[in-house]
């Protein structure tokens, strides 16, 4: 298998049990995650050496959190010890009507505040495949957009393959400071991975599709990847298309285009939601794996949405998810029969 690079910040993440509101309960459920941990965590389950490259002080908390990493077979060596804190969000699970609420306790993290000197980015990327970013972590401090910049540049010495999830996080940026940072990055990306709001706000691209009517044919995103293709030479551009009924019923595909061909996934209909935060992330692991080891790109995709819509099934941030497991429901079996 492959050597997979991601970079970015995992959080500890405390959580009302089940459904509760946060003003109800006397107690929080302790879950780690973070966007590149995710795709970290997904790249080891699929047998691929996935390391996963951040700073995290040197205390018992960052312990806890490199070990959740090595309990699922994720490499941590590349990972900076030192500085004060470990960043935590706060994640309410919504239901039915009533959205999922995030509150973030991060600002000043060990990887906010992490310099060039913490990493050997050349060391990191020797002999690896796929480095994975998102652009949740130029947004979390200017020092973190720099290390972004560094490890792009490292990975582009070395050839390694670079995927970008543009992810947006309204709380941690505007949109114009976020296409400052994020548009001059893009020269480093072979692969970018976004919804329609992504795009927009980090890149100015807009689709033409009413995304919050549930308006999505992919139709509408044709001219959009055909324009970003050609502006920054990605080579393959691809976007999740998620229809959202409510916050325990979603629609979910995807569409990718390679430069000549567009392909669009089949749909899933995801009726209850059990947790879909890492949604996201588990495409990107997906779609990494796909794109390494598929024959075309449509069966790339068809594997990263089948594993994305799974993960939608499982507390937590990471998708604890089988090759076999994703295969069989991208070839069809997702009737849920229990397998003996």
């Amino acid at each position: 298998m492959s050597k997979i690079v991601t970079l970015g910040e995992i959080m500890l993440r405390l959580s009302p049990a089940g459904f509760s509101r946060f003003v109800q309960v006397d107690n929080f459920e302790v879950i780690w995650g973070g966007g590149e941990a995710n795709v970290a965590v997904s790249c080891a389950n699929y047998g691929h050496e996935a390391c996963f490259v951040t700073k995290l002080p040197s205390h018992e908390i960052g312990q806890a959190a490199v070990n959740a990493l090595r309990r699922y077979g994720v490499d941590t060596r590349f990972i900076a010890r030192g500085g004060d804190r470990v960043g935590i969000y706060y994640c309410e699970t919504g239901d039915s009507m009533r959205p999922s609420k995030v509150i973030y306790d991060r600002a000043h993290s060990a990887i906010a505040e992490a310099d060039p000197a913490d990493f050997d980015f050349d060391a990191i990327m020797e002999g690896a495949d796929w480095f994975h970013w998102s652009g949740i972590t130029p947004a979390i401090s200017d020092k973190a957009a720099e290390l972004t910049r560094l490890a792009c540049e490292a990975a582009k010495r070395h050839g390694v393959t670079v995927s970008v999830d543009l992810n947006f996080r309204k709380k941690l940026w505007t949109k114009e400071k976020a296409q400052s940072i994020m548009r001059p990055l893009m020269k480093y990306v072979d692969v970018c991975i976004g919804n329609e709001e992504d795009a927009e706000l980090c890149l100015g691209f807009k689709p033409d599709a009413d995304v919050e009517g549930g308006e999505t044919n992919a139709e509408g995103y044709k001219g959009i990847f055909e324009a970003m293709a050609r502006e920054f030479g990605f080579k393959y551009v691809i976007s999740t298309l998620r229809e959202s009924f409510s916050a325990t019923h979603n629609g979910w595909k995807a569409m990718i285009y390679n430069g000549k061909e567009f392909y669009e996934s089949k749909r899933y209909d995801i009726n209850p939601i059990v947790d879909r935060v890492g949604g996201g992330d588990s495409f990107s692991g997906g779609i990494i794996h796909g794109l390494l080891t598929k024959a075309t790109q449509g069966e790339a995709l068809e594997f990263a949405v089948a594993a994305s819509a799974l993960k939608h099934t499982i507390p937590g941030d990471f998708n604890h998810v089988s090759i076999a497991e994703v295969e069989a429901l991208a070839g069809g079996n997702a009737n849920g029969r229990v397998q003996r």
